[in-house]
């Protein structure tokens, strides 16, 4: 299981960004998957969610509005469309999966002591600047 996130960059307040996430060693049709950002000095948090077997999404509040989560299945990619980019958004967005698991809202509260049973790809930085 590979994924490899990319698309990061220096965007400006009010920007936006896509960023890509080519996926292996599993199909996009059952597990969730989801992106997650680290911070400088703060925690991993999850960013949005996408249970591929029937697109059900979930955002936490920091996302809602802003942020979209898809995947092409035919592509093995999934991505994040990410608007109106604020300088708090900057930090390292990583795409990752849990094959043990299909739901969308489950993934994104997974508990940290528990991300060890996920699958990380290598994160993409983004920095909001002007």
């Amino acid at each position: 299981v590979q994924l490899q996130a990319s698309g990061g960059g220096l965007v400006q307040p009010g920007g936006s960004l896509r960023l890509s996430c080519a996926v292996s060693g599993f199909t996009l049709n059952r597990p969730a998957v989801g992106w997650f950002r680290q911070a400088p000095g703060k925690e991993r948090e999850a960013v949005s969610c996408l249970s591929t077997n029937n697109d059900i999404t979930y955002y936490p509040d920091l996302a809602k509005g802003r942020f979209a989560i898809s995947s092409d299945s035919a592509k093995n990619t999934v991505y994040l469309q990410m608007n109106n980019l604020r300088p708090e958004d900057t930090a390292v967005y990583y795409c990752a999966t849990d094959l043990g698991q299909s739901s969308s809202y489950a993934l994104c509260h997974k508990r940290p002591a528990n991300w060890g049973q996920m699958n990380w790809g290598k994160g993409t930085l983004v920095t909001v600047s002007s």
